[in-house]
């Protein structure tokens, strides 16, 4: 893990005015209608300005946007304001706010350097006008990251032993049927059948529309009812190659189970 340290001192002149914007952020629909975060990180960024007697001139909002990226339209608009140096300090309710990653933070902390703007973390006590406060912001961000891909990795790891142990993990991939514990996957005959015949076709040579074809005219249909599509073939085909603990994997949330019609 690298931690990006940016050193290069503030070049914000304090004797003039000093003009502040504020940046709020949500990441769900929900809690952009509901108003309740975005106000209450408003708030938090009107009395940092008042504190640090700043002029705070304008408050940018993201609503229902996710910090994965900078694509968003006031994270956009913020970036136009830092690069035309219209702005010295940007004031942030809290560090994840602004983005999730090391590497965007890394590139708008170089960026806000370049134009003389400071950044202020309310929550996180953060200042980057000194190189301390760069350091702390730096090595929050990094931890950060950290702990969620340790998390990804315990997830990850959990999902592997349940599959190896036969249970259930998301989706009941086609050929199997959750068994009456609930937890656990069997075999289901009539699908590993279906599957046993579309890899038998697939070996001979069909084409997966050809198959598609075949299976519809001797009347097997989808879980659903429906009529089979090449796409989902094109599934069973895969997994009929496959060993079992593989095939727990899942092969696609819309794959149907076939069902024979007629004698």
């Amino acid at each position: 893990m690298t931690v990006v340290l940016l050193l290069v001192s503030s070049s914000i002149n304090y004797n003039g005015v000093v003009k502040a914007i504020g940046y709020v952020r949500v990441s769900t629909e929900k809690q952009a209608d509901s108003g309740v975060s975005l106000e209450a990180q408003q708030e938090k960024i009107r009395a940092m300005a008042v504190v640090k007697g700043i002029k705070l001139v304008d408050l940018i909002i993201d609503a229902g946007e996710s910090a994965k990226s900078l694509n968003r339209p006031g994270m956009t608009q913020l970036l136009a304001l830092v690069d035309a140096r219209a702005v010295d300090v940007v004031i942030i309710a809290k560090l994840d706010r602004l983005t999730r990653s090391v590497k965007d933070l890394a590139e708008l902390l170089e960026r806000f350097t370049r134009r003389g703007v400071s950044l202020v973390s309310v929550a996180d006590a953060l200042d980057t006008q000194s190189a301390a406060g760069r350091l702390v912001l730096n090595i929050m961000v990094s931890v950060s990251q950290w702990e969620r891909e340790a998390i990804g990795e315990r997830t990850r790891d959990a999902m592997r032993h349940k599959r190896a142990c036969g249970e259930r993990v998301g989706t009941v991939p086609f050929g199997y049927r959750v068994a009456g514990d609930g937890l656990r996957l069997e075999v289901e005959p009539g699908e590993q059948a279906i599957a046993a015949q579309v890899g038998a076709m697939k070996a001979a040579g069909l084409t997966l529309r050809r198959i598609t074809a075949e299976l519809n005219q001797r009347g097997f249909t989808t879980r659903r009812g429906t009529a089979w599509r090449f796409q989902y073939v094109a599934l069973v085909a895969r997994a009929a190659r496959t060993e079992c603990s593989q095939a727990h994997r899942g092969l696609d949330t819309e794959l149907d189970s076939p069902t024979r019609l007629g004698p």
